[in-house]
């Protein structure tokens, strides 16, 4: 079956477009990882790009079903930062690939600095322009049906998810996993995140605040539905974070779910197929039956 590389390569800010293909990346898959990798083989393609972004080249993938037209999106942000986190192309196959598996035209960004990007990563500071211009790259793409767009990410990417949602208004659907959400805070439950905060942005109150969304969740766009999961075993990022999240969201009427996973670490690796099993039935509600938000005022008897 032919690829859509050709078309991919004219979309807006993208410089260079590869296809990517599994026998070139399966080489150390674990038997496990290569099962589940060859079977989203069959029926996905994979693309390596480098597009503009803050006027630098930035690496991203696109991954695709094969079949279909106008097809819901789904915006990936990886977590870590630099080159911890960083998306290896083998993942283009299995957990980037499940999600075009599952229909989802699905594009993501190593961010500025990271995997072969120029630039800085910033944690969240001026590389969150890296990740809505994904949205820019999709827009002029004729296989997406860009009224129908959501955003997942683990740790750091549900960070971004969080940054993003005080900026637009065209996400219908948000999914976070282990997200942090006080950067205020989050060096009195990690030893050491206090250099790490100074090394990557500064480490000021000012910066803090600003990869802190508890703080300003008035910002936000308040019809774009989020489901929040965390395991309350977390040692890198503080469940208080999505508990804190929750309450904020509450407060301001905007729809979402918690989910707090018993015990689980910080990416839910103890209830994997159940966290995976909630991202898609999230996802497929608001972007492929495109339901109605749910009724946020007191009611019933």
């Amino acid at each position: 079956m032919k690829d859509n590389l050709e078309k991919i390569k004219k979309l807006p800010l993208v410089l260079e477009a590869k296809r990517i293909n599994l026998k070139d990346v399966s080489g150390n898959l674990t038997p496990e990882l290569l099962k589940e990798a060859k079977k989203n083989d069959k029926k996905i393609f994979a693309y390596r790009i480098i597009y503009k972004s803050q006027g630098h080249k930035v690496v991203g993938f696109i991954v695709e079903p094969q079949k279909g037209k106008k097809l819901p999106n789904i915006i990936w942000n990886r977590g870590g930062s630099n080159e911890i986190g960083v998306i290896e192309l083998y993942q283009l196959f299995t957990k980037i690939g499940e999600f075009a598996e599952h229909g989802y035209i699905t594009i993501a960004s190593q961010y500025s600095g990271c995997g072969g990007s120029e630039g800085k990563d910033k944690f969240g500071g001026s590389d969150i322009e890296d990740v809505l211009n994904l949205y820019k790259i999709i827009k002029r793409y004729g296989r997406s049906d860009i009224a129908r767009v959501g955003m997942f990410g683990v740790s750091r990417g549900g960070m971004m998810i969080y940054l993003a949602l005080a900026r637009v208004k065209w996400l219908k659907a948000a999914v976070t996993v282990g997200a942090p959400a006080d950067q205020v805070l989050a060096p009195k439950f990690r030893k050491g995140w206090k250099e790490y905060q100074i090394k990557m942005y500064g480490g000021s109150l000012k910066e803090r605040r600003k990869r802190s969304p508890v703080y300003w969740t008035e910002k936000f766009y308040k019809k774009t539905p989020l489901l929040i999961m965390h395991g309350s075993g977390d040692w890198r990022v503080n469940p208080l974070d999505s508990i804190r999240m929750a309450e904020k969201l509450y407060e301001k009427k905007i729809p979402y779910r918690l989910i707090i996973f018993e015990g689980a670490d910080h990416t839910i690796s103890e209830y994997l197929k159940t966290r995976i099993g909630y991202t898609f039935e999230w996802f497929d509600r608001f972007l492929k039956r495109k339901e109605k938000l749910p009724l946020l005022k007191s009611h019933g008897r």
